[in-house]
């Protein structure tokens, strides 16, 4: 069958295309671009997308798919899910799994969980053996597995020794090594350090804790001439620290998640444990380096850290729940309500962060719009008004802190592999 996607504005920076046009989809490639007439086609589903944008299938670097160990909060399968109808297209796995991602056996489990799904699954390897620290994983071995890149996400790399060896074997391979920054000798707290920790009494993580590993990441990569990228960056002094660094040449990228360009510490005095996340919620003046950062490319991604959690879990005490909140499906609408309509980033800056930029880190084909290539497409509606029905994710998991948030943006359908996820259902095509 042929897909006919009508009335599209075509829009990749990676390629310089900008243009209106229709797009005829023949067994996954697009076979012709332009003003395309449906009496000289056989056998076409026809879809009228005027005036929606049509970029590069979105990419999220940076989610938790719990699969092995922990299915009852998401799955594989479930995850990807979450994914499409979030508007994306492939996303890359972490390794806090049980067991970790520490193996080539389990980089090809999630792989062949995630085969045949519209949305291409990449898992990232542990840095250490069972994310513990006391010696590399074999990281040759899972990136010929088909691991894309290297973190203990969930922890920093415990040691500085560790790092540089870390770094120096992704050197070999043109791997990152994706670093979640925080030292653990200054963590453990519950929010972020602040006088509303102060008048909240919770135990508290210092912005320092971040500062400290992203500066020894930037030190070891300019030492080894490897490649670190910063997990979730949430401080001003760490994006000062990325961006002086890029400056200087040192090869490192950084992501920050939506929450983080959104929400304040101040969230916290409601004690509700879906704003308890890791790292933690910040000031106002971290959300606006943050803001300032992904406007001048100091930050290279916008990623989720997608982390389901189940209900009894989340419910817990505030300083007992577990760190971590869902994001795929409203990582496009908060983007562009709190940045492209507010024009603080231009569409094609969001574009670069959401689909572009996420798969140039971990050296992966962007996919392009134009005759011969895959379809590898997300549709967007950039002025869709909808409400965040938590209840409706498709995700296992509903700990999100933006039930009921009215945005203006929203992903109408993506398209890859031969399948096509429109009006909440996937097609074959």
């Amino acid at each position: 069958m042929q897909v006919l996607l009508k009335g599209l504005r075509l829009l990749n920076p990676d390629q310089g295309l900008d243009k209106k046009a229709d797009i005829l989809i023949s067994n996954g490639i697009i076979e012709k671009i332009g003003s395309i007439d449906t009496s000289e086609i056989k056998d076409v589903k026809e879809y009228n997308f005027e005036g929606k944008l049509c970029v590069p299938g979105l990419y999220d670097m940076h989610v938790h798919f719990r699969e092995p160990g922990q299915e009852d909060k998401e799955t594989v399968v479930s995850g990807s899910n979450s994914a499409a109808a979030g508007g994306f297209t492939g996303v890359a796995c972490m390794p806090n799994t049980n067991p970790a991602i520490d193996s080539a056996e389990v980089v090809k489990f999630i792989i062949d969980r995630g085969r045949d799904h519209l949305v291409d699954i990449d898992p990232i390897g542990a840095v250490s053996k069972g994310r513990k620290g006391e010696g590399l994983a074999p990281m040759l071995e899972l990136y010929d597995a088909g691991a894309v890149g290297f973190s203990d996400d969930g922890t920093a790399v415990k040691t500085s020794a560790l790092l540089r060896r870390a770094l120096e074997y992704s050197k070999m391979i043109d791997a990152p090594i994706i670093e979640h920054c925080e030292d653990e000798s200054l963590a453990g707290g519950s929010m972020n350090e602040s006088i509303v920790s102060t008048q909240l009494g919770l135990p508290s993580i210092p912005t320092v804790a971040e500062d400290l590993i992203v500066m020894r990441g930037i030190l070891l990569a300019e030492y080894t001439g490897g490649k670190i990228h910063v997990a979730h960056i949430s401080s001003k002094r760490s994006v000062e620290l990325v961006r002086d660094a890029k400056k200087r040449g040192i090869e490192v990228t950084a992501e920050a998640a939506p929450h983080h360009f959104t929400l304040t510490d101040e969230c916290i005095k409601a004690f509700d444990p879906n704003y308890k996340m890791n790292p933690p919620l910040r000031e106002q003046k971290d959300v606006d380096a943050i803001i300032e950062g992904l406007q001048d490319g100091t930050i290279d991604c916008i990623a989720s850290d997608h982390a389901p959690h189940n209900i009894e879990e989340k419910e817990m005490e505030f300083i007992y729940a577990p760190n971590g909140i869902i994001g795929l499906e409203t990582q496009l609408g908060i983007t562009l309500s709190e940045l492209y309509h507010t024009k603080k980033l231009t569409i094609e800056q969001i574009v670069e962060k959401l689909s572009i930029n996420p798969r140039k880190v971990l050296n992966l084909e962007v996919p392009q719009i134009a005759v011969g290539e895959t379809a590898n497409l997300t549709i967007i509606d950039t002025e869709k008004e909808w409400e965040v029905d938590i209840k409706s994710f498709k995700s296992r998991s509903i700990n999100s802190p933006f039930g009921g948030r009215k945005l203006k943006g929203k992903s109408l359908s993506v398209i890859n592999s031969l399948q096509m996820f429109v009006d909440g259902e996937f097609h074959s095509i």
